[in-house]
């Protein structure tokens, strides 16, 4: 299927590792133009270079650290004018309420949930001048299974799936569509390292972490690709009718409890 995604100008955040690293990946292979922002400058230069070794794609990128005070404006007077914009970056520690301290707690939704809220303002003032654009906010399953053990990602993204539906509610009548992905468990090198160290702990043996997600949907993570594929469709004309939601894509976790 042609997504009609060629030309376009997408701006991905976190992209240099993990579902972000894929999301630019998938994009640039689908002839869009990517703009890669994230924290690791070196790892930009390498995954630019990956890029147009592979598919000829226009990139360029930034190292910026979103969750910094007018990092947004920053990022978004670099970018310029651009059709997607996908929201990636960042990752919200464990632990329950007496073990995340404040500090820890902000500093973890300056990036995820201001980083996202604040980069989306900016870019959709553009976007509302030229009455179109797409804005992707990758989100996380956890909004939605709350748990007590995870309580400041799980609260962090349940904001950002209300923020989402809040905004692209009432987007299209700026010509722009606000919609979100929602991962469950991502088979990223952060995921394998927890479950590396899990399995260690549990077995003495850290190869053993593959035992530990048997019990997932299809026996396995999601891979990085699968969270993309679904950032690329609804970013394009064939979802143009999608605002205002997000899709879970958690192999069903979600719906069996």
């Amino acid at each position: 299927m042609d997504l009609k995604l060629k030309a376009k100008r997408a701006l991905v955040t976190g992209a240099s590792k993990g579902i972000g690293k894929s999301c630019a990946m998938v994009l640039a292979q689908e002839g869009c133009e990517v703009l890669l922002v994230s924290r690791d400058g070196a790892a930009l230069k390498e995954l630019a270079a990956e890029i147009k070794a592979t598919t000829g794609a226009k990139v360029d990128y930034l190292s910026a650290d979103l969750s910094a005070k007018g990092s947004a404006k920053t990022v978004s007077d670099w970018a310029g004018d651009i059709d997607i914009l996908v929201n990636n970056a960042g990752a919200i520690p464990g632990g329950d309420l007496l073990t995340v301290d404040e500090d820890t707690w902000r500093s973890a939704w300056d990036l995820k949930v201001f980083g996202y809220i604040n980069l989306c303002r900016e870019v959709y003032r553009k976007m509302k001048a030229r009455h179109e654009g797409v804005i992707v906010n990758v989100l996380g399953a956890a909004g939605e299974r709350l748990t007590s053990s995870y309580i400041a990602g799980s609260t962090g993204n349940a904001g950002l799936m209300a923020f989402t539906r809040a905004l692209g509610g009432s987007s299209h009548k700026d010509g722009i569509r606000v919609v979100g992905v929602s991962p469950g468990p991502v088979a990223t090198d952060r995921l394998t390292k927890v479950y590396k160290q899990r399995a260690l702990a549990m077995y003495g043996d850290e190869n053993r972490w593959t035992d530990l997600v048997a019990g997932m949907a299809f026996g396995r993570p999601a891979t990085p690709e699968e969270i993309s594929y679904t950032v690329a469709f609804v970013a394009s004309e064939r979802s143009s009718y999608t605002t205002g939601i997000y899709i879970t894509i958690d192999g069903g976790l979600a719906a069996a409890n």
